[in-house]
């Protein structure tokens, strides 16, 4: 069974944490087609942000260690590129110098889907950059479980006993599956907290076929501070039994918010793009999101289709601008500002080791400034004021 790999990677932005090099996308490509027919069925390399995707079918499975350490020699490949030129974060996400078997915790971001291919195997990839996995959660509820946006859940034979939803508890290190629709609100008490609780896979209950696969690492976690927002990715398996390609979109219509943005502390609107636009600037954001379509046939990638390249989510950019305009405004405030929990691995640790000691205990009944008798005086002067 052929398996379907994106395996992202910032290996240095162009400029800032814009894009990245036209000079790096070309060497990855290079690789990538030295590869195809031995170690691959097919590639292509895709960028949104700073983030350089690698998108690969071939027939090793997840956790390959040959595919794997094939994307690892890309992107040390690029990053010598980054230094040459003097790019900004120059192999940020790359945590190790040494290769260890898999790509699990060393820094890249991958999702990896092993399915059995259909007459038409419809695939989405999604990308996105500044913001973290947990933004995936919103979408893909409402994709597989919500009938306002998925009309298949209601009159699909195939999609009407719905489906089961994997979510990764990121810091303990925990796995639960729900059944949905019957566990639909345990669900979402967890996943609306998608700084800790991450989708990472969804499953038809009727056909037992694996439809959804996220990337679900998070830098600061595997780092222990702050080291760049985590940039996930995504596969979308659609139609015959699945949300269709419509429907499988449609969420992403809405602005929704996010965390990511500016040094990955802010509450941002996510917003849907062509890969021409998939260049944060203002406040390194808005955050984007890029979905390239693909056909795969005998393992090939037929494509990609460019499919927020559309005046159907003119709107939804127009909201996004709009909505991070009033964030904003907000400047280091919460909401704006994510709350402290979500600062960990940022500078706050440190400032409150710094103020330690500046801190006073509140005062208590005994302090003689909140006595009865200070507060009678208080009162007193206050009517002679009068």
């Amino acid at each position: 069974m052929p398996t379907l790999s994106i395996i992202k990677a910032d290996t240095g932005g162009f400029v800032g944490h814009c894009a990245v090099h036209p000079d790096m996308v070309e060497e990855a490509t290079r690789r990538v087609e030295a590869a195809r027919g031995d170690l691959l069925l097919d590639g292509k390399v895709a960028t949104c942000g700073d983030d350089l995707a690698l998108i690969m079918t071939h027939e090793h499975g997840p956790d390959a260690a040959a595919v794997h350490s094939f994307a690892w020699d890309v992107f040390h490949a690029t990053t010598r590129i980054a230094r040459d030129l003097g790019l900004y974060g120059a192999g940020q996400d790359l945590l190790s110098d040494a290769f260890s078997g898999n790509l699990r915790g060393m820094g890249p971001g991958y999702a990896e889907l092993e399915f059995a291919e259909r007459p038409s195997e419809t695939v989405l990839c999604f990308l996105a950059d500044k913001t973290e996995p947990g933004a995936w959660n919103l979408p893909l509820f409402r994709m597989f479980a919500d009938p306002f946006t998925t009309a298949g859940l209601v009159i699909d034979a195939k999609m009407h006993a719905g489906f089961q939803f994997e979510v990764y508890d990121l810091y303990q290190e925990k796995r639960i599956v729900f059944d949905c629709p019957a566990d639909m609100y345990d669900l979402l008490m967890y996943i609306g907290a998608p700084a800790r609780y991450v989708l990472h896979s969804v499953t038809s209950k009727t056909s037992a076929e694996q439809a959804v696969a996220t990337s679900t690492q998070r830098l600061s976690l595997i780092a222990g501070r702050y080291v760049g927002k985590d940039d996930p990715v995504m596969i979308v398996r659609c139609q015959s039994g699945l949300p269709a390609v419509g429907e499988a979109l449609e969420p992403f219509a809405l602005a929704y918010t996010v965390a990511g943005s500016m040094r990955g502390s802010h509450h941002a609107p996510l917003m849907p793009v062509a890969a021409a636009q998939a260049h944060p600037s203002r406040f390194d954001g808005p955050p984007r999101v890029v979905c390239l379509g693909f056909q795969i046939s005998g393992g090939r990638l037929i494509g990609p289709r460019d499919m927020f390249d559309d005046p159907a989510f003119d709107r939804a950019r127009a909201q996004a601008n709009e909505v991070m305009d009033y964030l904003r405004r907000h400047g280091p405030f919460e909401p704006h500002r994510l709350g402290l929990d979500e600062l960990e691995y940022t500078t706050m640790p440190a400032l409150e080791d710094r103020l330690s000691d500046r801190w006073q205990p509140l005062p208590t009944a005994a302090t003689p400034a909140t006595t009865p008798a200070a507060a009678a005086e208080r009162h007193a002067a206050a009517a002679g004021r009068r």
